[in-house]
């Protein structure tokens, strides 16, 4: 650039690259807050734009008079879901510790289970839990087969991360506990785990994010989960926009708390990192 170029740059700062630095500044700049407010403004000004020119007699009345379905399949959902999370976090827990331990049999047995029920779909496995394991042990409640099915299914991711976490802990530390005197069992409880909780916490409450919203597969055997509630209502009123606009909203209204809490502990266990920025 010649002389004049970089005068006339400095003395009119809001020209050219400088302008537009300095706007690109300004974009970034703008707090979390207002950036979300303005892009959810701009989506449901978009939504609105498109279903406004859907040619569509809408009735919204139809929600509110099948709300007890709703309801209760809110219900459902929320108490399948906690079942299976309990169950899938007593699964995830003992098979990831397993695959630490020590021999060869606890670890090739949690590799057998992970590998398993990570390596096929869950509407496969919920069918089989139904059709297949149910009638052996001779069990016909599709809502604790569910409950079940997605135990285990969340338990195999819940173990890797429990895998995970513990493998993240520097060597070192488990040298130092032998040579304390510690037992593989005993660095494990004192030493190991203390420091691998904090790393497993944020992927395992998102992992619950995942079977709540897993959980609309019950629907198939029957489960008058929020899924199956919104099919009844739809058969029974053929108003296909009105029932499953608002089952999204009702699985976001469950969803979104359980997602707020996992970015808080990601952001607890990284304290130099704050909404996406290094401080």
């Amino acid at each position: 650039m010649s002389p004049g170029g970089s005068i006339g740059a400095r003395l009119h700062p809001d020209s050219g690259p400088a302008r537009r630095r300095g706007v690109f500044g300004r974009l970034v700049g703008v707090p979390r807050p207002v950036a979300r407010i303005v892009l959810l403004t701009a989506f449901a000004a978009g939504l609105y734009v498109v279903l406004s020119n859907i040619r569509y007699h809408w009735d919204w009345g139809v929600v509110w008079a099948y709300r007890e379905i709703y309801l209760y399949g809110l219900v459902t959902t929320m108490a399948v879901s906690a079942g299976a999370m309990a169950l899938g976090l007593v699964l995830g827990v003992s098979a990831g510790l397993a695959s630490v331990s020590r021999g060869a049999w606890l670890p090739e047995l949690a590799a057998l289970y992970v590998g398993a029920f990570r390596g096929t779909p869950l509407l496969v496995q919920v069918l089989i839990f139904y059709f297949c394991v149910g009638v052996v042990v001779r069990l016909d409640s599709p809502y604790v087969i569910g409950a079940v099915t997605l135990a285990f299914f969340s338990g195999a991711y819940i173990s890797e991360m429990v895998r995970a976490g513990i493998e993240s802990v520097d060597l070192g530390q488990w040298e130092a506990a032998a040579g304390t005197g510690l037992t593989h069992a005993q660095t494990l409880q004192h030493v190991i785990l203390p420091q691998a909780m904090r790393r497993m916490v944020p992927p395992v409450t998102g992992q619950f994010v995942s079977l709540i919203k897993d959980s609309s597969l019950l629907s198939i055997i029957a489960v008058r989960e929020l899924t199956k509630a919104a099919e009844v209502v739809n058969a029974a009123t053929y108003r296909t926009f009105e029932t499953y606009l608002p089952l999204a909203a009702l699985y976001l209204l469950l969803t979104w708390p359980l997602t707020r809490l996992t970015r808080r502990l990601e952001r607890g266990i990284h304290p130099h990192m704050a909404d996406g920025r290094r401080r």
